[in-house]
């Protein structure tokens, strides 16, 4: 069967995705967030805006709605300004808050915390003038100018069938007050608004996940890049060494303990070892002490020949309790008869008994 190097069809392993967040190469959406920030602007106005609408109302006919005054002197006018300040913070600053809130939220939901320092280092190639045309006539610059062009007309829709209901009311607005007229103009542009934000809140979504789809697809692998990370993490032969030392170190502390209580080992020439004790006045079954595959099973039988106990080639058996049976518990059911009749062939060969001769479990 021909292997197409070239061929990205495989799904990208953990090692992949991780070093591309390293990288920063995550699917984000940034008209997902402005789309965001544009509702929870709105809907902060609409629960919230009172407050400063009327203050700017007060503020703005004190100002125009009075006689005219005009102060040099410095300290009335810090006065006047810190005073103007502290009231207007009051009504801003909460609302700031809460947006920049749902900024950082709405970052965090598509690409959770990234921390990357090295893009604060100066990049060359952003400066290339011939690596800003190539990314100014690519595919993606082609498909954002698309979407920005969507956005527009989707805008000037919505915008136009909210407004064309409201035809009346505005050919009624000729012989209404200025007050009315302004509280009239204020509603139309706040839910026109509103309107347009859900329509490119839909649109961001949309954008979202197709970015999300050509992340995939660009993190997918050929069967030689796989190749290459496997052979990577396996390591050079001094790391693969001291790798195999440490695990043999965390193997050995428990067995090291568990094996002279053993009365026999079960191996399998593919790797597994399991270790089982049983004492008739003591255990109403044998249990497992040890097991183990690889580096483990090899502990377990050098072990188990240091200390005189008998090992012995069962590769069903010990494939099975291997996987059945776990570390300080009891053999399962099904295997009873198997372990049972084992074990008496050990106690016979050392001349023990089992529950007075009668068969295990």
């Amino acid at each position: 069967m021909t292997d197409y190097a070239g061929d990205r069809n495989l799904t990208p392993t953990p090692h992949r995705r991780a070093e591309a967040r390293k990288q920063g190469q995550v699917a984000r959406s940034h008209d997902l967030v402005s789309a965001i920030m544009l509702l929870l602007g709105l809907l902060v106005l609409i629960a919230a805006g009172s407050g400063l609408i009327e203050f700017l109302s007060r503020y703005t006919v004190g100002q125009l709605g009075h006689r005219a005054w005009l102060s040099t002197d410095p300290g009335t006018l810090q006065a006047h300004l810190k005073e103007t300040l502290w009231e207007l913070s009051q009504h801003l600053l909460p609302i700031f808050g809460l947006l920049a809130i749902g900024a950082i939220a709405a970052n965090l939901v598509q690409t959770g915390f990234l921390f990357l320092p090295e893009k604060l280092k100066p990049d060359p190639v952003r400066i290339n003038p011939l690596e800003g045309l190539r990314r100014l006539f690519s595919l993606s610059s082609t498909s954002r100018l698309g979407l920005g062009l969507l956005k527009i007309l989707v805008i000037g829709t919505v915008a136009w069938i909210d407004l064309s209901d409201k035809q009346d009311a505005l050919l009624g607005l000729v012989s209404g007050s200025p007050a009315r007229i302004g509280l009239f103009a204020s509603n139309v542009l706040l839910w026109t608004s509103l309107k347009i934000g859900v329509a490119l809140l839909a649109l961001a979504m949309l954008d979202y996940a197709l970015l999300r789809w050509k992340h995939e697809q660009d993190l997918k692998m050929t069967p030689q890049e796989l190749r290459e990370e496997m052979r990577n993490s396996e390591g050079n032969p001094e790391l693969r060494a001291r790798r195999r030392r440490i695990q043999e170190e965390s193997v050995g502390a428990h067995v090291t303990q568990a094996i002279p209580n053993a009365d026999v080992v079960v191996a399998s020439s593919v790797g597994q070892a399991v270790a089982i004790r049983y004492d008739p006045l003591t255990m109403a079954t044998p249990v497992v002490v040890a097991k183990g595959a690889g580096l483990s099973a090899k502990r377990i039988r050098q072990l188990a020949l240091n200390h005189c106990i008998p090992l012995l080639d069962r590769p069903l058996l010990a494939q099975v309790l291997h996987r059945a049976a776990d570390v300080g518990q009891p053999i399962p059911h099904e295997q009873y008869a198997a372990v049972a009749k084992l074990l008496a062939e050990v106690f016979q060969r050392q001349g023990k008994t089992i529950d007075n001769g009668e068969a295990v479990g």
